[in-house]
């Protein structure tokens, strides 16, 4: 059916968001005792981007701050919410009703910061996202009252 398609799709878009967070964490953690500052510059550089300027200055500033125990911290909650996705792809492909109502809420969970940040700064990238939002959440709805009405 079209709607097992979309679930699979859905769980194949979740597995990638853990794949690409659990690449970060990992990123994360071989910044360990390196110099993350002069990393960060090196990437402002690198970008051709003037670190005197506002967004390069505030990244350059949370380098300066970033010990390696907040490394470590960022890392392991990355991995978990990595975990969490891996989680949610296993059982939208194995079309498990508590992944449905778990990828329904996750999504929903995003749809108020993107509406805010909309109305902050209108932009192509967050109409995209909140759409696919709003999607994912509407596919879940939709095969959780399927599930509903198929149930004995």
């Amino acid at each position: 059916m079209a709607s097992d398609k979309a679930v699979r799709a859905v769980a194949y878009l979740e597995a990638t968001k853990g794949v690409v967070v659990l690449a970060a964490a990992t990123g994360l953690l071989s910044l360990i005792h390196k110099d993350v500052y002069a990393f960060a510059a090196m990437l402002i550089e690198h970008a051709h981007l003037n670190p005197a300027s506002k967004y390069p200055q505030i990244f350059l500033d949370a380098a300066a701050n970033l010990q390696d125990s907040r490394l470590l911290m960022l890392a392991a909650g990355a991995a978990l919410y990595s975990l969490l996705r891996f989680v949610e792809a296993y059982g939208l492909y194995r079309e498990r009703a508590w992944a449905e109502v778990l990828a329904a809420l996750s999504g929903a969970v995003y749809v108020p910061f993107e509406l805010v940040g909309l109305v902050h700064e209108a932009s192509w990238h967050g109409f995209a996202l909140l759409v696919l939002n709003l999607a994912v959440v509407a596919l879940m709805i939709r095969a959780m009252l399927r599930r509903r009405a198929t149930a004995p």
